[in-house]
């Protein structure tokens, strides 16, 4: 799939709109390149729901909902995917729009957990949580043969509960047919990820913990590859590594 830099119309909608004639817009939740999200809610049950509406110009003949629609399904048991309801046509504006129907999830984005802690980073056992939860999610998402492929903090939503972190993903990227090498790139993008957690490439290696840096890599690939094999071998280096004496 190629992207082009071209903004798209937004959508625009604002709080109290009904849209498709049984859904009332609570808040506008988030965007992307290919459509917007709405937190909705279902005006005959009273359910809440999220609504990612397609811009119609990023949806030729529904390929990208339908690619979203049947991931979502297929990955239904992965504790990281949100559950999929289904698709509905609407009206906005008077011009015909797709949009894909699943569970509303509580959470903030990661990009903002990340912003609002102090210093503009996680502490390094905080990262580290989290890049445990993804691993533990990436392995069972792998071991159905798929993969994420575009993962980065705006599309990750984040929940404490006690001393966990439980982990939604919010959007998935066509890249074609699952491989070893989507795979490995999601692996590449771990590392991406924890380097942003732990303050970016404006703390340079040496403010790292030689443990987070193991884990970086740099952000090579050809790295990341040679110390992780899998989602599982990263799993399981998380939960034996030894921490230094204090």
């Amino acid at each position: 799939m190629h992207r082009t830099t071209r903004q798209a119309p937004s959508f625009d909608l604002p709080a109290g709109r009904v849209i498709g004639g049984k859904y009332e817009v609570v808040s506008h939740i988030g965007h992307g390149w290919e459509g917007e999200v709405y937190r909705i809610i279902e005006r005959a049950t009273g359910a809440v729901r999220a609504a990612k509406l397609f811009h119609p110009n990023r949806n030729i003949r529904d390929h990208a909902v339908l690619f979203y629609a049947r991931k979502l399904e297929r990955l239904r048991d992965c504790r990281m995917v949100i559950q999929y309801h289904h698709v509905e046509q609407l009206q906005v504006r008077r011009s015909p729009v797709t949009a894909l129907i699943s569970e509303y999830v509580e959470g903030t984005r990661l990009d903002r957990l990340i912003a609002a802690s102090r210093g503009g980073r996680l502490s390094e056992f905080e990262a580290m949580a989290i890049l445990h939860e993804l691993a533990c999610g990436l392995e069972e998402l792998h071991g159905m043969g798929e993969y994420h492929g575009d993962l980065h903090a705006q599309n990750i939503l984040v929940r404490r509960r006690g001393i966990r972190f439980d982990l939604k993903l919010v959007d998935f990227y066509d890249r074609g047919r699952g491989d070893r090498r989507h795979q490995k790139d999601d692996l590449v993008d771990c590392a991406r990820l924890l380097r942003e957690m732990t303050g970016g490439p404006r703390f340079t290696a040496a403010t790292r913990s030689e443990h987070l840096r193991y884990l970086i890599g740099g952000c090579r690939s050809d790295v990341i590859s040679r110390r992780f094999q899998s989602a599982g071998d990263l799993k399981h280096h998380l939960e034996t590594f030894s921490w230094p004496a204090s």
